[in-house]
């Protein structure tokens, strides 16, 4: 693992590390928030996904997360949204929602995105392994959360592994990829025609088909222009409550789908995590 750089914020270090993944084949890089702990002390680990068109850079400069995870002694990781280099294809339009930073969090069965678009095994196991073992993270209390693309990952990933996550929200979250453009074109793309393949990697359809976390918190802006294309929070909604899944759905007027709302929120989501984390 190689140190791009560091620095200091809020009484932690704030720090963007790259390394050769074994799982997309390409190096990905990341970027880790550490508040100052006692030694030997091993913090809790809250992992952020972001959406479409993203790197780790968006939510390490605008998301506003580091005095929150100071306070709740609390490590942030974000990682990338997509391998990158030039042996990586990308959509062949060059289109923003497929392709180079568009990984969708799902491993890719589709010729040729199959060689490197492996996103999910990155971010549920070889990520987490590295974490564990370079820096002071407690495994065992983890959570993770997400924007719209990373607000689908963050979802799918909590419900298909309950027993890791303590806690897992969302801001305007792609809640039914299944069913809206965005989600229909990637995982076309990656997974293939069978729409049975898909299920796996939306949240509705999880919950539908029986998978189970106790609560969610969702936050969502009134006047993002995504509303209702393309995240529909309220098939969340009637999924949760048809299911018994506590929802949190906070409907937020005036608030679009960028870093000014997120930046707005992040530090409740932490606060909601923290508690359910220590």
């Amino acid at each position: 693992m190689e140190t791009v750089s560091t620095a200091r914020a809020f009484g932690g270090t704030q720090g963007v590390y790259r390394h050769r993944s074994s799982a997309t084949g390409t190096n990905m890089t990341f970027s880790v928030f550490v508040p100052d702990h006692a030694p030997g002390a091993r913090l809790p680990v809250v992992w952020y996904l972001s959406g479409l068109t993203c790197t780790h850079a968006n939510v390490t400069e605008k998301g506003e997360y580091r005095r929150a995870c100071a306070e709740h002694g609390l490590i942030f990781v974000a990682p990338d949204t997509s391998p990158r280099g030039e042996s990586v294809p990308d959509d062949p339009a060059g289109a923003y929602d497929f392709g180079l930073g568009a990984g969708f969090y799902v491993d890719a069965t589709e010729a040729p995105f199959d060689r490197h678009y492996r996103m999910w095994s990155y971010v549920t196991e070889e990520l987490p392994a590295l974490i564990g073992e370079a820096f002071p993270a407690d495994m065992g209390r983890q959570s993770i959360m997400g924007h719209s693309m990373g607000g689908h990952g963050a979802l799918t990933i909590g419900l298909r592994h309950p027993e890791r996550f303590s806690a897992v929200s969302a801001f305007a979250p792609i809640v039914a990829p299944g069913r809206v453009p965005w989600g229909e074109k990637a995982l076309t793309g990656y997974l293939g025609q069978d729409r049975a393949k898909w299920r796996r990697h939306d949240a509705v359809a999880l919950i539908e088909d029986g998978a189970r976390v106790p609560e969610l918190l969702v936050d969502q802006g009134e006047a993002d222009n995504f509303l209702r294309e393309q995240l529909r929070p309220e098939w969340l909604a009637a999924a949760c409550s048809a299911a018994g899944i506590d929802l949190t759905l906070r409907m937020q007027p005036g608030y679009d789908h960028s870093y000014y709302f997120i930046s707005t929120f992040m530090a409740d989501h932490l606060a909601w995590h923290a508690a359910r984390l220590q």
